[in-house]
């Protein structure tokens, strides 16, 4: 029986050394090169330099090692095809068995703060995805495994079976091909990120988006849509991809939504926030000066619609807040907060209906200028699907022209921003209405604009005296300002652009109330 070989050559070593002494406990000759080959062989299992096979050492600062026909021929040779078997004998061609590679650590150089150009390059692996991509193509006859993760498979598969079935390998292969699509995608989309690549007036003709770590969720929106979760690469900002969760029940595809859209909403502030999320639209939000106010603040925006929402802070989760939420019947689904105080785990956790239940993930630090602009908006339609910037635009409120006879008072105006800064993260047609920095009414996703603004108006009762209406797109006819106006608001911030703003403005004047106009627009659909 023919001696079998497995060439080891990765970036990430997690369980290299086991999987070598395995393999050569089973009588596999071991192939390696550079530091995984010093690695094994520092650990005494036996193992030959990869160099020895093909006649050539590495050469070009590592640049070119496996890149030979006596590495490629090895793999990619079909073992019942009697031109390949002669063509293997005829030039001194051994076969190799398995490949275990993974590949330069790209994604994580890149996701580095002013990561350079040169550096960047450096981490493209050459060598690693052709021999991932060979074996994965010979997978009727060779083993590649790209994931440390799956080691152990392999080693049982051979304890059991003394060689790796088929199904395996297909599985392996189908991993391998999906892991060589990521790194390419993730060059790709680095690169285009590039003035150097890119002109940054043109469309980049094609845009790819891929997943790893995937994870299998309960179900979709509704129990009979499957669902999973998968992770992006290429950024560093904090997100409930990158989050670790503390406690509760596992994720699901709704708390995802939500989570992120709580998450987003609170990243605008630099002061303490917190926002109440229902369905990714906010039912409250507010700022405060500590974070026990502003959950009180933003809890009693709409309380009836807070029980069982989703929360976001953008300050450690601490005692002060965790007792508001465990007090007086309140419940909610999920928590994010970039850290979360151990005392106030403790009370969450102690609770018996929360402990259980509420979802508490820890995402890391954030301010509004961490947010990451490569970091694309993505939405799918049957087909294909859109890719925009984020909405990721910081306006200054003093730059807001005055239309109206009646101007702001300063407070006013700080409270316009805040009004702003939440109606973006609302459906659209959205309106949102704040009295100082809180949200006390809202109105999202109705097919009219003076619907939303009755709905928030409703929502807001008898608050919406003296309150701040935000408008995320202009009002086409005065019937939305009037319907306010009735309920007592005294200051609307909107982009303007109606054919119809004269007559709008007018209205307001005859009101005596004030508005500013934004020459900004923030649908949300």
């Amino acid at each position: 029986m023919k001696r079998r070989r497995a060439l080891l050559s990765v970036s990430d070593k997690t369980g290299i050394v086991e999987l070598a002494r395995e393999l050569a406990s089973r009588g596999f000759e071991v192939l390696s090169t550079g530091g995984t080959q010093r690695l094994i062989a520092q650990a005494g299992v036996p193992v030959t330099e990869a160099a020895s096979a093909t006649g050539f050492p590495e050469m070009m600062d590592g640049r070119v090692k496996t890149l030979h026909p006596m590495i490629h021929g090895g793999i990619l040779a079909l073992r019942d095809e009697p031109t390949h078997v002669a063509a293997m004998q005829q030039y001194g061609i051994a076969p190799i068995d398995i490949v275990a590679v993974n590949l330069y650590p790209f994604e994580r150089t890149v996701a580095r703060e002013g990561v350079a150009l040169e550096e960047a390059i450096e981490q493209i692996d050459i060598g690693g995805p052709s021999m991932v991509r060979s074996a994965a193509k010979n997978h009727a006859h060779v083993a590649v495994v790209v994931d440390p993760g799956d080691y152990p498979a392999l080693i049982e598969a051979l304890a059991v079976h003394g060689e790796i079935p088929a199904n395996l390998r297909r599985q392996l292969a189908l991993k391998a091909f999906q892991a060589t699509a990521r790194y390419d995608a993730a060059i790709s989309s680095w690169l285009a990120q590039r003035e150097e690549f890119v002109e940054t007036s043109t469309v980049t003709p094609q845009w790819l988006l891929t997943g790893g770590a995937g994870m299998s969720l309960r179900y979709g929106e509704n129990p009979h849509q499957r669902a999973a979760f998968y992770r992006c690469s290429g950024t560093s900002e904090a997100s409930i991809a990158s989050g670790e969760v503390l406690g509760g029940k596992e994720l699901s595809f709704n708390n995802i939504l939500d989570l992120d859209a709580a998450l987003a909403l609170v990243k605008e502030f630099a002061d303490p926030a917190a926002a109440v999320i229902k369905h990714t639209n906010p039912c409250g939000a507010a700022l405060g000066a500590n974070l026990a106010e502003a959950i009180s603040a933003a809890w009693e925006g709409d309380p009836l619609s807070a029980f069982g929402s989703v929360i976001g802070l953008n300050r450690t989760l601490d005692v002060g807040t965790a007792e508001f939420l465990v007090a007086d019947g309140r419940f909610v689904e999920c928590i994010v907060a970039p850290e979360i105080d151990p005392a106030a785990l403790e009370i969450l956790r102690e609770r018996p209906k929360w402990g259980r239940n509420v979802r508490i993930v820890r995402v890391g630090a954030f301010d509004p200028r961490t947010r990451d602009a490569r970091d694309r908006d993505v939405k799918k339609v049957v087909g294909g699907f859109l890719v925009q910037d984020r909405d990721l635009l910081i306006e200054n409120p003093a730059g807001w022209k005055v239309a109206t006879k009646r101007r702001p008072s300063i407070d006013e105006l700080a409270s316009a921003a805040f009004a702003w800064s939440v109606c973006k993260h609302l459906k659209s047609n959205a309106i949102a209405l704040a009295r100082g920095r809180s949200l006390v009414g809202a109105g999202a996703g109705q097919m009219s604009r003076v619907d939303s603004v009755e709905i928030a108006c409703k929502k807001a009762g008898v608050r919406a005296r003296g309150a701040t209406l935000a408008s995320d797109a202009f009002f086409p006819f005065p019937d939305g300002v009037e319907a306010a106006a009735a309920a007592g608001v005294e200051v609307f911030v909107q982009p303007g652009g109606s054919r119809k703003d004269d007559d709008v403005i007018a209205a307001c004047d005859r009101l005596g109330v004030a508005m500013l106009l934004t020459e900004v627009r923030h649908f949300r659909h």
